[in-house]
Formats: C-alpha cells, structure tokens, sequence
C-alpha cells in the first residue's frame, strides 16, 4: 500500500512539478496528514537527477507546509474558537480556559510552534491551539516557516542523497527524528531554564 503510494506521489511530483509539491505539502500540513517524507523525499531524489532544483523544491515544500498551517490556523481561528466559546461549558472548556491559553500563547506561542513543527504526529495540529488563541499570524508564520524549514531541508537532503535506497531513507528518517527529539528536549531545557531566571530577576 504505502509503496504504491509512494510511486505515485513520485508520479504527481514529476508530472506537476513545484506546484505538485506545493498541493501535497499543503495536504500534509493540513487536514489530511500523512508523513511528509512520503513527498520530499522522492523530491529530493528527482532533484539529484537533475529532474528538478533543489532550491526550488526546498521553498516549495516549505511553501506547502506554511499555507496548510495558515489553513489550519485560521479553521481553528474562525469556526474553532466560536464553538468553543458557545459550546465549550458542555465539555469543561470554560472562558476562562481560553483566557489562560490564551496568555500562555501570547508568551510561549514561539517555541511551542518551532518545536511542534519537529515532532511527527503534533506537527499538523500546532497549527489549531494557535489559532483558537488568536497568536499574531506573523509570529506565527515565522516560527512555522523556521520548523517547517529544518523538516523539509532535512529530508529533501535524505532524499538527494539516498534516495534510491529505500532502506538507508527509513534508517535515516528514524536516525533524524530521533535526532530533532532530542534538540528539542534541549532546546525546551534551555528555554525553560532561561524563562526561570528572567522571572526571578523580575521578582527581585
């Protein structure tokens, strides 16, 4: 199943082109998520065959993955915060709630959407807290774009260089997922660390 899948996004990708990437990595960023090496990678392995540019196919997949973000953002920012806030006393989501998440995205929102875009599985719903707290669109385009970058330029690389090697590609996904979980347990260390002296200094 997946390896048919796979033939055919290498398909679309050749077929369409930037734009083809673009339409998939949009999906991926969205509301019908699947592993989004099962598309830079085969871009990537086109571009070493000199079938596309990698530049262009690293600023598209990047360009995909920010719209479906914004999509996400804005679903969650116009139909997801009404609901809530007409509807959210039926499952314990109070105003005051929102209000809480709402602060905590106003000082937090950054990193928790820089490191959201490195973890699989929380990648394409990062996007919906954000929204539902109303986080400036640009702060959040930026950190998006940051995140959504490391991924992309990451596995387009794996694709240029392995790509023919199914088997070294799945190693080496792993070997870097595993990789970005751990900078971002010390990225969320130092953070923390940071935030607590900031804070105590204010205090003092």
């Amino acid at each position: 199943m997946l390896d048919s899948l796979v033939i055919w996004i290498v398909e679309t990708v050749g077929a369409m082109g930037y734009p083809g990437i673009v339409a998939l990595m949009f999906l991926e960023s969205s509301f019908f998520p699947f592993p989004s090496e099962v598309v830079m990678v085969p871009a990537g392995y086109l571009a070493s065959k000199g079938e596309m540019n990698i530049i262009l196919v690293v600023a598209s997949g990047i360009g995909g993955s920010v719209l479906g973000a914004v999509f996400n953002y804005y679903v969650a920012c116009r139909l997801g915060r009404p609901v809530l806030l007409r509807y959210g006393k039926y499952v314990f989501v109070k105003n005051g709630t929102l209000k809480r998440a709402e602060d905590y995205f106003k000082e937090h929102g950054e990193i928790s959407i820089f490191i959201g875009r490195l973890i699989p599985g929380l990648r394409q719903y990062i996007s919906l807290p954000a929204g539902l707290c109303r986080m400036r669109l640009d702060r959040f385009v930026i950190y998006t774009s940051l995140g959504a970058g490391m991924w992309v330029i990451i596995l387009t690389i794996i694709g240029y260089m392995l790509g023919s090697n199914e088997e070294l590609v799945r190693a080496y996904v792993k070997k870097s997922t595993l990789y970005l979980l751990g900078f971002c347990a010390v990225l969320v260390y130092a953070y923390i660390r940071r935030h607590k002296r900031k804070s105590a200094i204010s205090y003092k």
